[in-house]
């Protein structure tokens, strides 16, 4: 009994080889399919690229929601007693969305329309 498990251990990879060495001839595994879809080369990174952009994008929606709530609680009556700490955030805040669309050359962004 033990002989047929190692034999078919054996033949298991033994076949496993075998299809590996078929898929790297065919071009198929693990990339090939990949390339033959267009995913591959010039066009995945395009496609990476614009991943990364969305997210950037996305967080720099998220930091103009912080700068927009932090000009509600600066003219709020609410928060009159903090205003000074409200109004450095503020500023920090601002600084920090410019910085972020030099360093990810987001120009042209909802903010850039905003401002004009």
């Amino acid at each position: 009994m033990r002989e047929e498990r190692g034999t078919s251990n054996r033949s298991d990879q033994e076949r496993f080889e075998h299809r590996e060495r078929d898929q790297h001839r065919r071009g198929g595994g693990r990339h090939g399919k990949r390339r033959e879809e267009g995913h591959g080369g010039r066009e995945g990174t395009k496609l990476a690229q614009t991943f990364r952009r969305g997210r950037a994008l996305s967080f720099l929606d998220q930091l103009i929601v912080k700068r927009d709530t932090l000009k509600k609680q600066v003219n709020d009556p609410d928060y009159q007693a903090i205003r000074e700490v409200v109004s450095g955030e503020l500023k920090a805040v601002d600084q920090i969305i410019q910085e972020y669309i030099q360093a990810f050359e987001l120009y042209d962004t909802k903010l850039s329309e905003d401002d004009q």
